[in-house]
């Protein structure tokens, strides 16, 4: 897939692979920011809605955001920690500078940078990077996933009773009116783990894991996810089964179990 060069008018295409080694490129640079700050925090302030933030959030973000404004001018930004730029702009990038707050300001290095690119509101390129474990996923559509380099895939477990389950904030549940669906979820799968996040989701994208619940996302945390868990051979949808970044929740499971995880949910 091709798209547009941003200062040619539309008569340059740019090969959709281009635009992932930017992203990933960004992505591990915003990385190795939060790293300099990664078990070294002395201060964690809260937003108004509670969440909380840290000097590495802003760093990462605004790295990212001057990267894509260089190379990309006329894009739309949309970011965590500061908002929208040219929001009406076709093309967009979506950015969660640290996604996993909550592990990195404990210095657990199961948190990621997310960067997500989308075209006409349709996320076609998602990097999800661990800068604490140096794993990095990357999907593109019609480009496949990869994850440290090699083509990743979901697995093909198809019977709930052999998956792995996985959940961010259990406590969440009964507050947004999803307790009953995961309960049912959870006492049908084989095991149940409590690797939350981003890091979740790329561990059904990579195989390791079979479904990853989350009851609440922004659309810098979901974009990502859609390219990469589709092109690795699974779903990722709201809690309804539709497929959306914009969901305000998000699922992602392998392709065998989404009939079965859907029902059980709704």
């Amino acid at each position: 897939m091709v798209l547009p060069s941003p200062s040619s008018g539309g008569a340059e295409q740019i090969p959709l692979e281009e635009f992932a080694d930017f992203a990933v490129k960004a992505a591990r640079a915003a990385g190795e920011v939060t790293l300099r700050h990664f078990q070294k925090l002395t201060h964690v302030a809260f937003k108004p809605d509670r969440s909380p933030v840290t000097i590495a959030d802003r760093e990462s973000e605004t790295l990212l955001r001057g990267r894509i404004a260089e190379r990309f001018p006329d894009h739309g930004i949309l970011g965590e920690e500061f908002g929208a730029e040219r929001a009406a702009a076709r093309a967009r990038w979506v950015i969660d500078p640290i996604d996993g707050t909550q592990s990195f300001i404990r210095g657990v290095p199961l948190y990621g940078v997310m960067l997500g690119f989308l075209l006409d509101d349709e996320p076609l390129l998602g990097v999800v990077h661990f800068p604490a474990l140096q794993e990095t996923a990357v999907g593109w559509k019609g480009g496949g996933t990869w994850w440290n380099g090699a083509r990743a895939t979901v697995s093909s477990v198809s019977r709930l009773e052999e998956a792995t389950l996985l959940a961010t904030d259990p406590l969440s549940y009964a507050s947004t009116g999803k307790e009953e669906g995961y309960r049912r979820l959870r006492r049908s799968v084989r095991v149940e783990r409590g690797w939350g996040d981003c890091y979740g989701h790329i561990l059904v994208a990579t195989g390791r894991a079979e479904i990853m619940l989350d009851p609440v996302l922004s659309e810098w945390d979901a974009a990502p996810l859609v390219p990469i868990l589709e092109e690795a051979g699974g779903r990722f949808t709201d809690w309804k089964g539709k497929r959306s970044a914009r969901g305000g929740e998000g699922i992602s499971t392998n392709a065998a179990l989404f009939d079965a995880v859907s029902a059980l949910l709704r």
